[in-house]
């Protein structure tokens, strides 16, 4: 079997995340930067090797000022800690979905996560790539990576949840 490795087209690839926010409702952010890369042997992403990056200075959240404070010490300290990195093995597939295991860092604290992977299938772009696409979902809680800052609410309960849930989209091309 030949090795295989698969790149993202950022055009089609997408990484956010939703919190808990005042208790009541979820701000959405997303990473507009991001990389990733995986080795199969072939077309077999039950083998695989997955190296993703995030671009931490890339974090939106659709209020400037957020944006901001996100990327300050209180939270993920882009400029000590200016990429989250993943690095996963081999998707444990039941059909078209899967788990795959890795581990993930943040502020240099590195712990295991698993991530649910929806497989969407093969197909050839106008070039004649092969293409492969995935969505996939996880969740975190924030405080197991350093990022503890919280207010207490003056009626109860805090400013930010300690849940943080993970999403995406992505597609990849077989170089």
């Amino acid at each position: 079997m030949s090795k295989s490795r698969w790149i993202l087209d950022p055009a089609y690839g997408e990484v956010q995340f939703k919190v808990k926010y005042l208790m009541i409702s979820n701000v959405i952010g997303r990473f507009r930067r991001f990389d990733l890369t995986v080795e199969t042997d072939d077309k077999d992403f039950s083998t695989s090797k997955v190296v993703f990056s995030a671009d931490v200075d890339s974090v939106e959240t659709d209020d400037h000022q957020r944006d901001g404070h996100l990327k300050s010490p209180d939270f993920f300290d882009v400029n000590a800690y200016p990429h989250i990195l993943f690095e996963g093995g081999s998707i444990v597939f039941s059909g078209d979905e899967g788990t795959l295991d890795g581990m993930l860092t943040i502020r240099d604290i590195t712990r295991p996560i698993t991530i649910k992977v929806e497989f969407g299938g093969f197909n050839r772009d106008s070039l004649g790539k092969l293409r492969a696409g995935f969505s996939f979902i996880g969740k975190i809680n924030r405080k197991d990576f350093g990022l503890a800052w919280n207010t207490i609410l003056k009626d109860g309960g805090v400013m930010v949840g300690n849940e943080v849930r993970i999403s995406g989209e992505i597609q990849l091309i077989r170089q």
